[in-house]
């Protein structure tokens, strides 16, 4: 069931545009009116055009964590076929903010494995907002390993603030089922791929972000901390979130630049949750053309390549350190 509509602070001006169409449509019969209406639709699409080109890394926030905004549920539903769901751990019980299960997109049979935050109170309050605990984490390790023996590839669809960070969760060894299940990964002898599609935050993120492809929805973060903890940590304060999401840099666009992922899937105008139909076609566009590349790699060669590609994350800055010492050793 939708949300109620939630107004993001700057989009005030495009709500103010179509507020006013929607009171012009009464005298739609007038041509005049039906002129006014017209170009005041031209002014709203570049006016949406000129503030989602232009978002702050913290309105980029807001957009990702949009209540409306497609989640994991939704696009099994628009972008599979045939999705049978698995459920539980083996060894504790089942966690509802992983979903995984086997799902048919086009010819390809997969294993799908993706985080949910839920769609409504209830609902959230029951997937703990989106943060796996441990037992959701081994639901996913147990299912890819599965997908692997079979010869399926795994889509990843990645949407959580982080892991639950309470003491039962730790009691149950979540940092430890988090590492594991990277390791696995890593090393999973079928394509992987890996697409954030609202919040990547933390390890509760990277966790199941480990593949041969990761890409980005357009509006979509992915960080090694909230920039709400990261104002906590650094300036004892959450109101320097603006700040610490600037200085976090975990925008698509900037993580594109640094080599984190491959490839941006852009979403329809004003964010997924404006037209979620249009953004799950974009979405299994973009799956559909990456299982047919990575079907074609012998599995050796896949698994050698997604392993370098990870280790050499953040090689740059590493070698930009040892040449400046290299330098100061020569003065």
């Amino acid at each position: 069931m939708p949300q109620p509509e939630q107004r993001l602070s700057f989009e005030q001006p495009i709500f103010e545009l179509e507020a006013r169409i929607e009171s012009l449509k009464k005298d739609s019969a007038v041509s005049e009116v039906r002129e006014e209406i017209a170009q005041l639709r031209k002014s709203l699409l570049q006016l949406q055009k000129e503030i989602y080109a232009s978002l702050k890394p913290w309105e980029t926030v807001e957009v990702a964590r949009h209540p409306n905004r497609p989640q994991t549920v939704d696009y099994l539903e628009m972008v599979f076929d045939e999705f049978i769901e698995l459920h539980g751990d083996r060894f504790f019980g089942d966690d509802p903010a992983i979903r995984t299960g086997w799902a048919k997109l086009d010819e390809f049979k997969v294993m799908v494995v993706g985080q949910h935050k839920g769609r409504n109170l209830k609902e959230r309050q029951i997937c703990n907002f989106g943060c796996p605990h441990p037992e959701g984490y081994r639901k996913a390790l147990r299912t890819m390993r599965m997908a692997a023996k079979f010869h399926l590839p795994v889509v990843s669809l990645i949407d959580t603030p982080g892991a639950f960070p309470g003491i039962a969760s730790e009691e149950r060894g979540v940092a430890l089922t988090i590492a594991e299940l990277m390791f696995e990964m890593s090393r999973l002898p079928t394509p992987v791929i890996c697409v954030v599609i609202g919040e990547g935050g933390s390890g509760g993120a990277i966790s199941i972000g480990v593949g041969d492809r990761v890409a980005m929805l357009e509006h979509t973060y992915y960080s090694v901390i909230s920039p709400e903890g990261c104002a906590g940590i650094l300036w004892k304060s959450g109101e320097y979130k603006d700040k610490a999401a600037e200085a976090l840099k975990m925008r698509s666009k900037d993580l594109l630049g640094f080599g984190v992922i491959e490839e941006i899937i852009e979403e329809p105008l004003g964010g997924a949750h404006r037209d979620p139909h249009l953004a799950a076609s974009r979405l299994k566009h973009y799956l559909r053309n990456q299982l047919r590349e990575l079907v074609k790699i012998p599995i050796d060669r896949l698994v050698s390549e997604r392993y370098n590609r990870f280790r050499k994350l953040g090689v740059f800055e590493e070698e930009l350190e040892t040449e400046n010492r290299q330098q100061q050793n020569n003065k």
